[in-house]
């Protein structure tokens, strides 16, 4: 079957099948977060992107062979729920914003700047730092050599908007600022987005609107 993007908690995984990469989407948690499994197809090497919660549905999401690495992409608590569990168990290097890392109980083995690159295997991913959600949120970006780019956005990008920025203008303009010159002004409309939570996107789909979320504020 296609890959849609579409889950559920309690469902089961949708596998979006690269030529070097397989990236595996799962919803998990009373917050419907999506944690996403990324394999290098020549090394088998894993990492996930946010141990958000149900740890032993993650580890049986993981599989025998384990991870390498747990990506964070920001500090609240709904993305992390299940860290230590996954890390205490797989061992993993752990990842997240370097301005986030205070904020996540499980310590962070590599703190990520803007512009730093992180391997899984022989793939690698290019982390944005976008302040606004958080001070540290990253997104993370696999350009994809076969075809478009693959872009992980946490909670600062999703279909209809940015992330949650409680009211702050100041937070909202740092937000929107970020997301549209570091993401929408770098990437082509066939980017393929997956957030923090429900349904995957493209920034093709949602740059018209890019004028109109600034209008509004959120």
């Amino acid at each position: 079957m296609a890959y849609t993007g579409m889950v559920k908690v309690g469902g089961p995984a949708d596998v979006h099948e690269l030529p070097d990469l397989m990236i595996s989407k799962l919803a998990v948690g009373p917050m419907d977060n999506n944690s996403y499994l990324l394999r290098c197809r020549a090394t088998d090497e894993q990492l996930l992107i946010d141990a958000a919660a149900e740890p032993q549905t993650l580890l049986s999401f993981i599989g025998d062979s384990g991870i390498a690495s747990v990506v964070t992409t920001h500090r609240h608590a709904d993305h992390w729920g299940a860290l230590r569990e996954v890390v205490d168990a797989t061992g993993a290097r752990t990842y997240a914003g370097r301005y986030d890392a205070e904020g996540i109980p499980v310590p962070t083995d590599v703190p990520v700047e803007d512009g730093d690159v992180i391997q899984v295997g022989r793939v690698r991913l290019t982390a944005r730092h976008l302040v606004g959600h958080t001070p540290g949120s990253i997104a993370l970006i696999y350009d994809d050599p076969h075809g478009h780019p693959h872009l992980f956005t946490g909670d600062c990008l999703f279909p209809g908007g940015v992330g949650n920025t409680h009211n702050d203008p100041k937070a909202f303009a740092s937000l929107i600022d970020d997301v549209e010159h570091k993401l929408f002004a770098q990437l082509p409309d066939e980017t393929w987005v997956y957030p923090g939570h429900g349904n995957d996107t493209t920034l093709g789909t949602e740059r018209p609107h890019l004028a109109e979320w600034r209008e509004r504020g959120w």
